[in-house]
């Protein structure tokens, strides 16, 4: 079969094969092996299958990720996600829409040493929601700003998904940390404006809370020093130059450890539940990975991602509009597909071009992120959205899927345009990576 005509067809055929529920992980492996023997030789392809799996569990650069993963479940289960939403209550709560802002700062502060969208919508959820719906909240702007709130792991670092996106494209892991720390405090800038904004237009989504005394945000602020240490050793060794990523990943687990531990806040039962859902979510992202790496390779071999780049480059259209054009690509994908599946599966398609374009790597890093960011809570992937419906269905029988999928569009909006200010203004992305090197 012609290389080219072999390449839409397993296009095709892991299209169809996702609607089947079969999981992406084993899609693309089993794609891209079949594709790589047809095209190369059954021998070619177990050798091909069994060295990319090998590398890929094997590497040192993706070791970061089950140690970041761990750095956020040990947070959640030492009950420091607590202690932070108490933090921005406090400041936030008693202003119309307050809560659901402090929900949102406490999203990003926890996504500091989470890196997880999912998990931080649910441990977010179990806390902030309860709250919510005791104010009176509206179950569509509870629930939505839970789960937009919680995207902002996927942006903080440090995030799993530009880990994914420095492996493959060989950018500096830490330079990409660093560059998604101003993106997160504008987008959550920008979800505040959107509640406060519905909250004034419908004052009756929600009402403000009590106000806290002097005291007592004093008190708050004590426990948002253990996220702003451990965010300051991980972020800011590796901003100086101490650590490598992966070492940070490490002092950032030993210093949860450390601080749980003289806090007496840590049991022997949370910290294996913290092991389990580490081995677990590590699993499946680096299965993830090995996936990808053999579809890619079987994609390699047919030249489509060569072709594609040349196809775009020869476009007689502006770089700005081929870019736009690739961002609608990631948007719209991201709505259909798991946002770590479609960076390692579009990522050897499109950075070729983004090079030949002359786009910064870190800028179109952070850029892809917030793109992918748009897909979790949209449907019918949206998987922030499910993971806050499923929360709901144990602390508040409530809340619908209808309402979170509401709750939702406004801060899509908000997304939006913290992509489009970010495009007008890349010094927002680039400033600090220009400072680090």
């Amino acid at each position: 079969m012609e290389p080219t005509l072999a390449g839409i067809v397993g296009i095709v055929a892991m299209l169809a094969l996702f609607t089947t529920r079969m999981p992406v992980a084993y899609v693309m492996t089993l794609v891209g092996f079949a594709g790589f023997a047809l095209l190369i030789s059954p021998q070619g392809a177990l050798s091909m299958l069994s060295r990319t799996y090998y590398d890929t569990f094997s590497s040192y650069a993706l070791s970061t990720i089950p140690l970041f993963i761990l750095m956020g479940q040990l947070a959640f289960n030492s009950g420091i996600s607590k202690r932070l939403y108490e933090c921005a209550y406090q400041f936030l709560g008693h202003i119309r829409g307050g809560l659901a802002m402090a929900t949102v700062a406490a999203c990003t502060a926890f996504g500091a040493v989470c890196g997880s969208s999912p998990a931080t919508a649910a441990t977010m959820a179990m806390v902030a929601i309860p709250e919510m719906k005791r104010y009176g909240y509206a179950d569509s702007l509870a629930a939505g700003s839970v789960a937009a709130g919680g995207s902002m792991g996927m942006i903080m670092p440090p995030s799993v998904v530009l880990i994914i996106y420095g492996v493959l494209t060989g950018q500096s892991i830490g330079a990409l940390f660093v560059a998604g720390i101003l993106p997160a405090i504008v987008l959550t800038l920008l979800f505040i404006v959107a509640i406060a904004i519905q909250c004034r237009l419908r004052p009756n989504l929600g009402r403000g809370g009590e106000r806290g005394d002097a005291a007592a945000r004093l008190r708050s602020l004590l426990g948002l020093a253990d996220t702003l240490a451990i965010f300051l050793l991980v972020i800011g060794g590796m901003f100086f130059g101490l650590f490598t990523p992966t070492e940070a990943a490490s002092v950032g687990v030993l210093g949860i450890i450390a601080l749980s531990l003289l806090k007496r806040q840590l049991s022997w039962k949370a910290f294996a539940d913290s092991l389990y859902e580490t081995l677990r979510t590590s699993a499946m992202v680096l299965f993830l990975v090995a996936g990808a790496s053999v579809f890619g390779k079987f994609l390699a071999v047919t030249r489509i991602p060569f072709d594609v780049a040349g196809w775009v480059a020869a476009m007689d259209l502006p770089n700005v509009l081929i870019m736009a054009l690739i961002l609608g690509i990631y948007m719209i994908g991201g709505c259909f597909m798991d946002a770590l599946a479609l960076v390692m599966l579009t990522i050897p398609v499109f950075y070729p071009v983004v090079q030949h374009l002359g786009y910064d790597p870190i800028w179109f890093g952070v850029i892809i992120v917030l793109v992918t960011q748009i897909g979790v809570i949209t449907p019918p992937v949206g998987i922030n959205a499910y993971v806050v419906y499923g929360m709901c269905q144990k602390i508040a029988p409530s809340v619908t899927l209808e309402a979170v999928f509401k709750g939702i569009t406004p801060f899509l909006l908000a997304i939006i345009s913290g992509i489009a200010l970010m495009m007008l203004f890349p010094q927002i992305v680039l400033l600090l990576p220009g400072l680090m090197y």
